[in-house]
């Protein structure tokens, strides 16, 4: 997972799940506030970050600034992903399959966030397992995170792509 600078890039950003947690101490209830967010550039480049503060605008900020250090760069296939995979983090597991085009991106909540972001027109996914946002985000991250084009396992092999794709 090479990690990208994100001083140059355009990204923008999607509020996934919002948490609203109080505890109760001598003076009354104080309220805290926790955002997942996802970022993205639309070309490839995705990531996420969670934010926790006392007001949900510095919530936010924190959380966008926390996705910028974990950006990362998936490999496309047109408007799709190479071949299909299976995203793992604790109990979320999320499956994703390649789709011809003008399918659209079938995916729950979560997932379409990461999907949207990172700029993936036409792919299917099913959740499975968990449907917790923040590990379904991690699941679906790391599940592109090791999708690999057809390019990069020649060059592994040492094959041709022809040699590869057959």
């Amino acid at each position: 997972m090479a990690l990208i600078d994100a001083s140059t890039l355009e990204l923008s950003n999607k509020i996934v799940a919002t948490n609203m947690v109080s505890k109760t101490v001598k003076g009354g209830r104080i309220r805290k506030v926790a955002v997942l967010v996802v970022v993205g550039d639309g070309n490839g480049i995705v990531g996420f970050g969670t934010g926790k503060s006392s007001e949900f605008p510095d919530a936010i900020r924190k959380g966008i600034e926390n996705a910028k250090k974990n950006l990362i760069r998936i490999s496309l296939k047109g408007t799709t992903i190479p071949h299909e995979i299976v995203g793992a983090y604790g109990a979320g597991r999320v499956l994703m399959r390649p789709a011809p085009k003008g399918t659209g991106v079938i995916a729950g909540g979560p997932v379409r966030a990461v999907l949207e972001m990172a700029g993936i027109k036409d792919i299917r996914t099913k959740s499975l397992r968990s449907n917790n946002p923040n590990n379904v985000v991690r699941a679906t991250i790391n599940g592109l995170a090791s999708v690999k084009s057809a390019e990069e396992v020649a060059a592994k092999r040492g094959k041709t792509v022809k040699e590869i794709l057959g």
